[in-house]
């Protein structure tokens, strides 16, 4: 089976069941999220001239499984991820250091992010390459109905806070985000700043 193929058949399979099993409080970490990374993975990674086959294929499954976990359990929903991806990827033939590698991905979409080679920041910004786009406001506001449903915050000042904050600490690591997405980014903040 070629690469693509696989990709299909994996991908066939997690995303309907993210779909239908995944909490409908998540409204933020929904499947639409998911599939939003792996499309801006892809983007990033062809940008920063990352095109081999195999690292392309490696990136998009770890965008695939980086938040099933939610299947199990909010926080350290990565750890279970991973458990999630080396119960299942051997099943698609997935040697255990492509599934390492895989769990390496999703582990580094951890907050604070740490990644550690080129693929670990790709997925790292894709993850969060909402905060510098068009579509900032509504997907932020999906994220506090999540974290508003789950008892996690109560009041949009709360939250308003929480996202200067995170904003203040947070880096895209890319070359090809921190010029994309950077300055629309610090927009954003500002226009929080002001709310408050």
């Amino acid at each position: 089976m070629s690469i693509n193929k696989l990709f299909d058949t994996i991908s066939s399979n997690i995303l309907p069941h993210l779909s239908k099993h995944l909490p409908k409080e998540l409204y933020y970490h929904c499947v639409e999220h998911t599939i939003d990374v792996e499309k801006e993975a892809v983007r990033i990674a062809l940008n920063e001239n990352i095109n081999h086959p195999d690292d392309l294929f490696l990136l998009k499954v770890a965008c695939l499984y980086h938040d099933s976990g939610f299947l199990v359990t909010y926080r350290d929903h990565e750890i279970a991820g991973c458990a999630m991806a080396k119960t299942e990827l051997p099943f698609y033939g997935l040697s255990q250091q492509q599934i390492d590698t895989i769990c390496g991905l999703i582990m580094a979409t951890r907050i604070p992010q740490t990644p550690l080679t080129k693929l670990e920041e790709v997925i790292c910004d894709a993850d969060l390459d909402y905060l510098g786009r068009e579509d900032f406001f509504r997907i932020s506001h999906n994220l506090f109905l999540e974290l508003k449903a789950l008892n996690f915050i109560t009041t949009e000042k709360e939250w308003n806070q929480i996202q200067i904050n995170f904003f203040k600490q947070h880096n895209f690591f890319t070359i090809t985000n921190k010029k994309l997405r950077e300055q629309k980014k610090l927009y954003h903040l500002h226009l929080i700043e002001a709310m408050l």
